[in-house]
């Protein structure tokens, strides 16, 4: 299984410097083939920014790109929301669902994750479903409960095999430059893979994406780690450089 070395660019960024950007990764991956050739690389802009990114990569399909988020809801009247039907027209392959941003300050719940998630696998793309504790719940020793209760209720019901991602981001460490150890990511890894073997059909295949503070230089002891299947780059994805040598790390 190729590792997904995914990059959420979040609100950043002009058209220009997207495509500027954009163009600088494929710039980069056609004179280093072997990064395509043990990874999957995605780019997720901003919505605004997906017809620029496509228009990019067109006749470059070892390089994806998806959305940061979507509607729970199919087209209508919902104002301002984007559809998965929409996004899947934009040719998006994945779609992240259930960012602890968005369950933050939107106040998204589980359930609403799931429908996100379902919508998605309706419209054939595949969602990267976050889940992740944050610093007062470790304390507390609640981690584990916490992302099981995450995974347990973000998950659609899937009678058989789709394809889905998990990407685990402990909170207290989206963008504040700490990082969970190695040992911390192994066991929660671990765990999540074992929780899936009680929610989806064939868990073995689902890729389990790290998301917090990755980085080139704790990229490799990473990615490294068992049931660690990729990263969910937020900050070092708006630099070429940074983000391919997290690839690079993996390979």
């Amino acid at each position: 299984m190729k590792k997904l070395i995914a990059g959420n660019w979040k609100m950043n960024g002009s058209m220009e410097n997207a495509r500027a950007l954009i163009a600088n990764i494929i710039n980069q991956l056609e004179t280093d083939e072997d990064v395509l050739k043990k990874c999957d690389i995605l780019v997720c802009p901003p919505f605004l920014h997906i017809p620029a990114v496509r228009h990019a990569i067109y006749g470059f399909p070892d390089l994806r790109f998806g959305a940061q988020d979507c509607s729970a809801y199919d087209n209508g009247a919902h104002t301002g929301d984007v559809s998965a039907s929409m996004l899947r027209d934009s040719s998006c392959s994945y779609v992240i669902v259930g960012h602890s941003e968005r369950r933050q300050y939107q106040q998204e719940s589980n359930e609403m994750v799931a429908q996100k998630a379902a919508q998605v696998l309706k419209n054939d793309m595949t969602p990267i479903i976050c889940v992740g504790e944050t610093e007062d719940e470790r304390e507390q020793g609640k981690a584990q409960e916490v992302v099981a209760a995450q995974l347990a209720g973000s998950i659609p019901d899937l009678e058989s095999f789709q394809e889905i991602v998990v990407a685990y981001e402990p909170v207290w460490a989206i963008g504040t430059g700490k990082t969970a150890s190695v040992d911390d990511v192994a066991e929660m890894h671990g765990f999540i893979r074992e929780q899936l073997k009680e929610l989806v059909p064939d868990a073995d295949k689902v890729r389990i994406l790290y998301g917090g503070s990755m980085k080139p230089e704790n990229a490799g002891a990473l990615l490294s780690t068992e049931n660690v299947d990729g990263g969910l780059i937020g900050g070092a994805s708006l630099s070429a450089e940074q983000f391919l040598a997290i690839a690079r790390a993996a390979v």
